[in-house]
């Protein structure tokens, strides 16, 4: 296996991490990271074959000790969909599936609209941060409605998700860490509350429909609706802001705009996805790719580079709305596929599309800088003029 190093908190990396993933994708299924000590996967068949392998999971089987000051974030992970397995979660994704279905997501349509429209409506007359009047306020607002939560706590909710993602930053601190246990704390003594209002008065909501969830005689315990409601903002969330904000620098820069928003928002989706690298351990002694795992051991998804392989897109360094592609990774794939890709994907296209019909005339008006965030992409503000 070749082996490379890249810092991952690397500006250059950050701000531009493709001719990276073109320079590893073509050393083998599997490259070595060194910085990361794991090898991973840059192209898409592997990527896609690694997601969809079964022998592969998000569920330690050799769980690591905690430290006293990560314990309370830790505690909410625990009952995460996201990082458990069948049988577990197998049953939490059947519960929560049955309360936020296609259809209830289909209905936020209209609403998604005419939030869309008010937060145009109060755009500055100067230039302005994108991202925090728009980008950042749709999706927290939306998710706040359809848990039930007052929306004038978006604040919160916003600063809780945003100190809990930095667990998942290859720059973390200690100081992120302390603030992430905290937010987690908050955050689940804050939803702790509601939980219990809406045991008591059931309302036409998320947390309720939860909350009545039922499959085989068993529904989710308190612990569990808790995490979903959290994972729900904080996956959800910062990963439309990231991508919201990336479609419309890219739109920007390029000149193109969502004149079909659902293929608009799809190739935004695989041109410059919001995550980059998916961690998945070996649940068992195997050999793949012709590298032997040990069991415990992790492999390394690089989504965006999948999303850019030229052997399955043609000029995929080119931003084109109206190409023939198979699935991109940007959601993932498999038992992982995540739950709210419905919902990410009508509040690009309505967000995108209302955003150019209201403000045919919006321009950069300053270079546009991605945080230092891997294995997250986003941008740390995107000031625009009307």
């Amino acid at each position: 296996m070749k082996r490379v190093s890249q810092a991952p908190t690397d500006v250059g990396l950050n701000q531009d991490p493709y001719p990276f993933y073109d320079r590893i994708r073509p050393l083998g299924p599997l490259v070595w990271w060194e910085d990361y000590n794991m090898p991973v996967a840059a192209s898409h068949e592997a990527v896609s074959a690694l997601l969809r392998d079964r022998r592969f999971g998000r569920e330690n089987p050799y769980p690591p000790v905690i430290p006293d000051h990560q314990k309370p974030f830790y505690a909410v992970e625990a009952h995460s969909m996201l990082e458990l397995e069948p049988p577990r979660h197998t049953r939490l994704r059947g519960l929560v599936l049955r309360a936020f279905t296609s259809r209830r997501i289909k209905e936020l349509a209209p609403e998604i609209e005419t939030l869309s429209h008010e937060l145009i409506d109060g755009f500055p007359e100067a230039s302005f941060d994108l991202l925090s009047e728009f980008a950042q306020k749709l999706p927290v607002i939306i998710i706040a409605r359809l848990l039930g939560v007052p929306e004038e706590k978006a604040p919160d909710l916003l600063r809780w998700s945003n100190a809990m993602v930095r667990m998942y930053m290859a720059a973390r601190t200690r100081a992120d860490e302390d603030a992430a246990a905290q937010a987690a704390t908050d955050f689940s003594a804050y939803l702790r509350t509601y939980v219990e209002a809406r045991r008591e008065a059931p309302a036409d909501d998320l947390i309720t429909h939860l909350i009545a969830a039922e499959e085989d005689g068993q529904r989710l315990s308190t612990d569990e609706l808790i995490t979903t409601c959290i994972l729900l903002l904080n996956a959800g969330h910062e990963a439309t802001v990231h991508t919201l904000g990336n479609g419309v620098k890219t739109a920007l820069e390029t000149g193109l705009r969502p004149d079909t928003p659902d293929a608009f928002a799809e190739e935004v989706l695989r041109f410059d996805p919001p995550l980059h690298m998916f961690t998945r351990f070996a649940m068992e002694d195997i050999v793949v790719f012709g590298h032997s795992f040990k069991k415990g051991e992790q492999v390394g998804l690089l989504l965006g580079a999948a999303n850019r392989d030229p052997a399955v897109y043609p000029n995929p360094e080119t931003f084109d709305p109206n190409r023939a592609m198979p699935a991109h990774t940007s959601f993932g794939a498999g038992l992982h596929f995540c739950v709210g890709a419905p919902l990410a994907r009508l509040e690009l296209s309505i967000a995108l599309k209302a955003l150019f019909d209201r403000c045919p005339n919006l321009a950069l008006a300053a270079p546009p800088e991605y945080a230092t965030s891997y294995h997250f992409h986003g941008l740390t503000r995107l000031m625009v003029t009307r």
